[in-house]
């Protein structure tokens, strides 16, 4: 009987959420409504997650490399239902780093793999820069403000901090090696901190070496301690096709013995591994990982996880301790049932902050975006730098993850093109890009569709397709005597299950019409493909122009 309660709740509570339009994807939602879920419990790009639980509550964080604000907070009361409540670090203004650095995008640079803990009444996130050490950030307040970045372990290459508060009051740290920095990588170092946990106190020791010949590659580990065990849970064979270890010992700096735990094995899931470990007050353990799915980028799966012989085995289906991964599963056992919740989507640009969903690909400037109450959210153009190439160099794209394998976006702009050249539109932005761009011309306006492939390596943007708006009727108005024309559009793009995109345009939002070939999306450097917005002014010094997003909605 309690089973079918708990069943019947769970469906109530399902059509509660969905009755009351709490923040429900209509795109993916994991929680199935039966007491089950399936997985990713995120189809969108958190890669590197990291896992813990205060009381009742889980809080999940993941990289954020170049892109402002960052270090997301996601908060969940089952690990199944996610939402965005909060950033860490507002702006990439980092000690050791040369003023400004992050001022322009620095694709594949800044925050990775981060690792959130609790001590003390504290809230603590560490990550590392490959480029100029380990950092963390505090707060008391998850929902609040945190600390500035504090540079606890200097030098390049160091990356994927964990710390761990032993029973004695002292304070380990676990980190790995970038090979892209520091021309080594697969060993895992541990050093001490202060009491503080902002300093180091001794020197490092290698503690594990996956130069084999058969776990390479190994980084991002969480540090644990159970039973009297220290547990190292590490990332193997690289992100596409590697494995999840566990080390465990009964010594800080070891030796470790090792075993794989987690591997895609007869599933379709591949390259299952880095992630975080977390208990239910019930007892249960999970492991909440990634999974490279290329385009989108890297999305979130929840696996059980039963403890043998004092190893944490993973998934289903294990042989000598190492299970697969599920593809759906029962939730986890917190209690009680809640709302299906998802991370914001849809958007209508109705109030005095930006939405969480959205991030800049670099520190945003005072001129770049206006937020209101007014029922739209202003962008005013900023100009082309000198050596302009592709979008690829403009930080000022305001953007969102792809949040399913296939979707139709859509979204309502008013715009104001002061300038011949100025143009304002909707993109997918990866290492290979399309977008679809209203641009003022000698003649009026037109529609444009650009693809550009291979934007880091300077690929040129190539003209799909323009079409000049004979039939447009901008509306007029004067501010004093300069005369601003409005002109509002619709746009769309629908993503297909191969990953095609088809972009489309209204002038009345009722009839669409496609412009240009269909375009590929593809992944950037260390993250998912986004969409969102951007507007250029054609010339330097030109007046600004503007555009006032009205909505975006994603089904």
């Amino acid at each position: 009987m309690k089973n079918a309660k708990t069943t019947t709740l769970t469906v109530f509570l399902f059509l509660i959420s969905v009755a009351f339009g709490q923040a429900q994807s209509k795109v993916w939602s994991p929680d199935l409504g039966n007491g089950k879920f399936k997985n990713p419990v995120l189809y969108a790009d958190y890669s590197d997650p990291d896992v813990m639980r205060v009381g009742d509550d889980y809080y999940m964080t993941a990289s954020s490399f170049n892109c402002v604000p960052g270090l997301p907070i996601l908060h969940s009361k089952d690990l199944v239902n996610w939402e965005i409540i909060n950033y860490a670090l507002p702006r990439l203004e980092l000690e050791g780093a040369p003023a400004g650095f992050f001022d322009k995008p620095q694709h594949g640079k800044g925050v990775w793999a981060p690792c959130i803990r609790y001590h003390n009444g504290e809230f603590l996130i560490y990550w590392g820069d490959p480029d100029f050490g380990i950092y963390v950030v505090k707060s008391t307040d998850i929902h609040g403000k945190w600390s500035r970045p504090i540079l606890v372990l200097p030098g390049k290459g160091r990356i994927d901090p964990s710390p761990l508060f032993d029973d004695d009051g002292r304070i380990y740290l676990v980190h790995a090696w970038a090979d892209s920095r520091a021309k080594m990588n697969s060993v895992m170092m541990v050093c001490e901190l202060d009491s503080t946990g902002t300093k180091v106190i001794n020197d490092q020791a290698l503690v594990f070496d996956g130069n084999d010949g058969i776990n390479h590659t190994v980084e991002g580990g969480k540090f644990y301690k159970k039973d009297g065990y220290y547990y190292l849970l590490a990332p193997a064979g690289g992100g596409a096709t590697g494995w999840q270890i566990a080390l465990r010992s009964k010594e800080i700096y070891g030796p470790y013995e090792v075993k794989t735990v987690l591997a895609q094995g007869a599933t379709d899931i591949n390259g299952p591994h880095q992630g975080g470990l977390v208990d239910t007050k019930s007892g249960e353990w999970w492991f909440l990982h990634f999974q490279d799915v290329g385009a989108i980028g890297r999305i979130v799966h929840l696996q059980p996880v039963q403890w043998k012989d004092g190893w944490p085995v993973m998934g289903t289906n294990d042989k000598n301790y190492c299970g697969e991964p599920v593809s759906t599963y029962r939730k986890p056992d917190v209690g009680q049932s809640y709302p299906v919740k998802n991370p914001l989507e849809n958007d209508e640009f109705d109030k005095a902050r930006l939405g969480l969903q959205w991030s800049w690909h670099a520190n945003p400037r005072q001129t770049w975006a206006f937020p209101s109450t007014n029922g739209y959210l202003r962008l005013y153009g900023q100009y082309y730098p000198q050596d302009y190439r592709n979008l690829w160099q403009i930080p000022n794209l305001l953007l969102q993850k792809i949040t399913a394998p296939q979707f139709k976006a859509s979204t309502k702009i008013k715009v104001v093109l002061k300038n011949e050249g100025d143009m304002a539109g909707f993109l997918i932005m990866g290492w290979d890009y399309g977008y679809i761009a209203l641009k003022k011309n000698a003649n009026g306006y037109e529609i444009v569709q650009v693809q550009c492939r291979d934007a880091e390596q300077n690929g040129t943007e190539r003209v799909s397709a323009n079409k000049q708006l004979k039939d447009l009727k901008p509306t007029s108005k004067y501010n004093y005597q300069t005369k601003l024309e409005e002109v509002d559009l619709w746009i769309r793009t629908e993503v297909n299950l191969k990953g095609d995109a088809q972009f489309k345009y209204s002038c009345d939002g009722r009839v669409y019409l496609p412009l240009g070939d269909k375009f590929h999306v593809r992944q950037g450097k260390w993250i998912g493909a986004k969409m969102g917005y951007f507007i250029l002014n054609g010339t330097v010094d030109s007046a600004r122009s503007w555009a006032d997003i009205d909505w975006f909605r994603v089904e």
